[in-house]
């Protein structure tokens, strides 16, 4: 297969995976091996900003790389590695501490929830962490990257720190032959309508472990169906029947929420949803949502546990996977000492 645009993307394994990142992230990777070269991480270096435990680091990095075959990623023709076994984010990175400004940092929303009151007490990776970010993606040239809301600030950070850089180092990319511009400006890619995945005991917040602080709220990838039907059973609702059109769901945050997930889960509009549904009670729609997200990810589960159980065969991709991105990370390394003035 013959690319001309690279796609770059990765989760970090810090919390168990849910059904949030199967939505927003995982299941939109696949479609995009159509069109573009695409190189799916493990943004292991990333987790450890925060204390990680060792045996859950690795055993979330094996489940992430078995929820991206699971869900159809192909590691042939495609690269699927975890990023601490390629030298050459870190390196690029530090290269982007010193061109990234530090009023940049301060200025990341996620940096300043993350650290709260306590940002002076926070590990000094928390603060940096989205030039690692941006050397993720710079490293292989990816011209675009798939974002969410979340995402949006880091990315216009990496294109700022690629356009501080070609800046810069202008007359020795021109004199070493390199071009006009050596890191490109990737580009968000849109892969169809934002998929926003609530918690089920709290319609205004994200479907996250860290966050919810009930295992009931969060629908884990590896959940069975019974534990999966009876979370959404529990699920937090009101007492209205569903509308019969999106905008009657305004100001009903846990309706909306599951309103969604059936359209995500079924590839469908909320407005087909709720034609399909309007009038009808929670009674009748719990049911069927539950239906619904057992067929579609009782497949997923059962593969990622079957991958899982043989962690040969994810290391061998994972190995084979960071072997080919080497290989690329290298050639942008090479290229970089030249153009900073590094002797190799």
């Amino acid at each position: 297969m013959a690319f001309t645009n690279r796609v770059f993307s990765g989760i970090k394994p810090s919390g168990d995976l849910h059904l949030g990142n199967y939505l927003g992230a995982i299941r939109r990777f696949v479609p995009l091996q159509q069109q573009y070269e695409c190189i799916y991480c493990v943004v292991d270096m990333h987790a450890i900003t925060v204390w990680q435990d060792p045996a859950d680091l690795r055993r979330r990095t094996y489940e992430i790389a078995a929820a991206y075959i699971a869900a159809g990623v192909d590691p042939k023709n495609h690269i699927i590695f975890n990023q601490s076994q390629v030298a050459e984010h870190a390196e690029l990175a530090w290269v982007f501490n010193c061109v990234a400004r530090m009023g940049w940092m301060a200025r990341m929303t996620q940096f300043k929830d993350k650290a709260g009151k306590n940002s002076e007490n926070v590990s000094l990776g928390l603060f940096a962490y989205p030039s690692l970010m941006a050397a993720d993606i710079l490293l292989y040239k990816a011209t675009h990257v798939p974002v969410g809301e979340d995402q949006k600030q880091h990315l216009e950070l990496a294109r700022d720190i690629a356009a501080k850089f070609n800046h810069d180092f202008a007359p020795s990319i021109a004199a070493n032959g390199y071009g006009e511009e050596f890191f490109p400006q990737p580009e968000p890619v849109i892969t169809g309508p934002a998929t926003r995945v609530m918690s089920l005991r709290d319609g205004t917040k994200k479907m996250s472990k860290s966050e919810s602080g009930s295992d009931m709220a969060t629908i884990y990838l590896m959940d069975d169906a019974d534990t999966i039907t009876r979370k959404i059973k529990k699920a937090k609702t009101d007492a209205d029947a569903l509308p019969s059109e999106a905008k009657g769901l305004e100001n009903r945050a846990e309706a909306a929420n599951l309103v969604g997930i059936y359209a995500a889960l079924s590839d469908r509009s909320v407005e087909a949803v709720l034609a399909e549904f309007g009038g009808q009670g929670f009674g009748t729609f719990k049911p069927a949502l539950a239906e619904l997200a057992v067929s579609v990810l009782g497949p997923q589960a059962a593969e990622m546990r079957r991958l899982v159980a043989d962690p040969g065969e994810i290391e061998a991709i994972l190995r084979q996977g960071a072997d080919r991105a080497r290989e690329l990370a290298a050639r942008t390394m090479t290229e970089v000492h030249d153009i900073v003035g590094f002797i190799r």
